[in-house]
């Protein structure tokens, strides 16, 4: 077995940035009804896909497991609410599907609804003043199903650290060490909390899966939860690894989006909540916004929820929790969140420790603050982001949110940014003239 993939798997499945090298299918001809994976009593061999051998998160049968990663990893529950759950109004809008937009760095326009398929998404809904007015599935999701978050993960962690520091239960000015004694000798140990919650840390650490001695591959066999292989002499959970994480540079200089800073950051709000995220997640979130569909946590072969990825979520669900931010903090009757946390999130983080970063470029003059991406666009608009095209897009002056889930062959969203930002800020601008 590759090593990679029998001690690099957990992380590796999320972030993996090559399409397979055979010629890519569309997003018609990847659908995984049409596929037919994991189907039959058993499935035939050819259609079998699985987390040891790492096929099941390789295009196109990726396109199956974004909606049924339960099947292939351990995980932890985040309970829905059981009562007082919260229903959605709909007025369709038919005119959504032609609206057009003109790509980045293209003459040629396309409509909205030819965006869809050219970036796989696998669902896609759009509230606007807290109606759905546009909601479609394709793919293996369904409207009671969930799908794999990807790093919108980070955004969920990002907000529960943000309110522990409204709370007063975190010091954004004391560090890593301060609330985790453990990470003293690590390059979290003098990272304020704010630099965490920011990913302005100088970490010595990189992503790159084009680099066998990348520390990516550290850290993922670390949290890989299956039997690891006897002359394996690693870190055996995330937090093992944490700890051994060394600087690189000073903090508070430049934006580095690095994963493990979300999952330093989960271990610090389980360390001074005495709680674990899921179930944390639920508590203050998920249950009182009125969610309908448990969502779930992979964990690692300790139990640790794989903070910076590992959520998967219903759609409209998501909605809901988009929609509350929107609201600054207050939904379903409850003032979930402080209102003063969703100003901090919407005024951004350090514009110019963002534009020395690789993001300067593509996404310039954005910001990242509280683990959201923070657009400075003419109508304020801000999202959670992950992998293979997973959004929570939200413009508060037009009153829109948008959440899509995909599962694009290609993992970084430059590939798809620019038949998505302007897509969704057109449709904004479609609903602001109505």
């Amino acid at each position: 077995m590759n090593r990679k993939i029998s001690i690099g798997l957990v992380l590796a499945m999320f972030f993996c940035v090559r399409a397979n090298t055979q010629e890519t299918l569309t997003a018609e001809q990847s659908d995984p009804s049409k596929l037919g994976w994991m189907q039959g009593f058993p499935p035939p061999k050819e259609k079998i896909v699985s987390a040891i051998d790492g096929s099941f998160f390789q295009f196109p049968a990726l396109r199956y497991s974004v909606c049924h990663m339960r099947q292939f990893m351990p995980t932890t529950e985040v309970k829905a609410a059981a009562t007082n759950r919260y229903e959605l109004k709909v007025k369709p809008d038919p005119n959504i599907d032609a609206v057009t937009f003109l790509p980045w760095n293209s003459t040629e326009p396309m409509t909205w609804k030819e965006s869809l398929l050219r970036n796989y998404t696998d669902g896609i809904l759009i509230l606007h003043k807290g109606k759905i007015v546009y909601e479609k599935y394709f793919g293996a999701l369904k409207s009671n199903g969930v799908h794999a978050a990807m790093s919108v993960s980070k955004t969920f962690i990002g907000t529960l650290g943000a309110l522990l520091v409204q709370e007063g239960l975190l010091d954004e000015n004391k560090t890593g060490s301060d609330y985790v004694p453990e990470l003293s000798d690590s390059a979290f140990g003098d990272a304020t909390i704010r630099q965490i919650l920011d990913m302005t840390t100088g970490l010595k650490y990189s992503e790159d899966y084009s680099n066998p001695n990348a520390e990516i591959w550290a850290f993922s066999a670390a949290g890989n939860p299956f039997p690891k292989p006897p002359s394996y002499n690693g870190p055996n959970n995330y937090y093992d690894y944490l700890v051994t994480v060394q600087k690189e540079g000073g903090h508070g200089e430049v934006f580095g989006y690095k994963t493990i800073n979300t999952d330093v950051m989960g271990w610090i709000i389980s360390r001074v909540t005495g709680k674990h995220l899921p179930e944390l997640l639920s508590e203050r979130i998920w249950r009182p916004l009125g969610t309908h569909v448990d969502g779930y946590f992979q964990v690692d072969g300790a139990g640790i929820a794989f903070a910076g990825g590992g959520f998967s979520a219903n759609m409209r669900d998501m909605a809901l929790f988009g929609e509350m931010i929107r609201k600054n903090g207050k939904f379903n009757k409850n003032q979930i969140l402080p209102s003063s946390l969703v100003e901090d999130i919407r005024n951004g983080g350090n514009k110019d420790a963002f534009d020395q970063s690789v993001y300067g470029k593509s996404l310039k003059s954005w910001s990242y603050r509280n683990m959201w991406w923070i657009t400075h666009n003419e109508h304020g608009a801000f999202a959670a982001r992950g992998v293979h095209g997973q959004t929570i897009y939200i413009d508060p002056l037009a009153e829109m949110v948008l959440v899509r889930f995909a599962s694009y062959p290609e993992a970084k969203n430059a590939k798809i940014d620019p038949t998505s930002l302007p897509a969704y800020h057109a449709i904004a601008k479609y609903l602001m003239s109505k």
